[in-house]
């Protein structure tokens, strides 16, 4: 039987969403700048700091061949665990948890991390981006369904653009404008809220804030091992 969280409700993608938000702001305030959920973003922070001269570029070039790693990765172990007709989803997602586990830990332990591009804050950011690229693929390997939980740039285009085809009565079927608004809504505030929470948490509590995502990265291990049982997913 499929997992509980693999239904059609979206609590899943709304927790993974915070997740990211959580990890992306926190890894940004204490690691210079460096972009965990989106890694793209850490382009344009190269180029910005390369005129300026700056320091944390090796990081940021670091971080797209890790995060690609983590997703190859991650699906490497899907097509293993598939081909033993174990569902993935569980396992990728303790896998994340591991990995968010680490940067945590070995961000407490080899704090304070002054250098930027040194050995220490290396390897805590790739721990951190690959923890993410592991959720992108998940993303995209057992929650398809949902909207997505580490970028909201497109979510949040096609959001405005079905409230505002409600708002004027533009929308070609209402009811399917509002299904797809209300499935990356929720993803959206949760994102914002991560990236507050985290913000917060990571000026107040240091790498100890990360035991909140790490928790909530159990709950849903742990929801994903149980099997649905006829009622609605969460």
């Amino acid at each position: 039987m499929k997992p509980q969280i693999t239904g059609g409700g979206t609590s899943a993608g709304t927790a993974l969403a915070f997740v990211a938000g959580f990890v992306d702001a926190a890894a940004f305030i204490a690691l210079t700048g460096l972009f965990t959920a989106h890694v793209t973003g850490n382009f344009v922070l190269i180029g910005a700091e390369l005129i300026a001269s700056s320091t944390g570029v090796l990081a940021k070039l670091l971080a797209l061949p890790v995060f690609m790693g983590a997703v190859a990765g991650a699906r490497i172990l899907g097509l293993l665990l598939e081909r033993r007709d174990a569902d993935p989803l569980p396992w990728l997602l303790a896998v994340e948890a591991a990995l968010l586990a680490g940067f945590g830990l070995c961000g407490t332990v080899l704090s304070p991390l002054d250098a930027p591009d040194g050995a220490p804050a290396l390897a805590v950011g790739m721990l951190a981006v690959a923890a993410m690229g592991v959720q992108n693929a998940i993303g995209r390997l057992s929650l398809g369904h949902l909207a997505p939980t580490t970028v909201m740039t497109v979510s949040v285009s096609q959001a405005v653009i079905d409230a505002t085809d409600l708002a004027l009565g533009t929308a070609g079927n209402r009811a399917q404008t509002r299904a797809r608004l209300l499935r990356v809504l929720p993803a959206i505030v949760a994102f914002a809220a991560g990236a507050l929470c985290g913000a917060f948490g990571i000026a107040h509590l240091a790498f100890g804030c990360i035991a909140l995502p790490f928790l909530v990265l159990v709950v849903l291990t742990v929801l994903a091992m149980a099997p649905a049982d006829g009622t609605t997913a969460p």
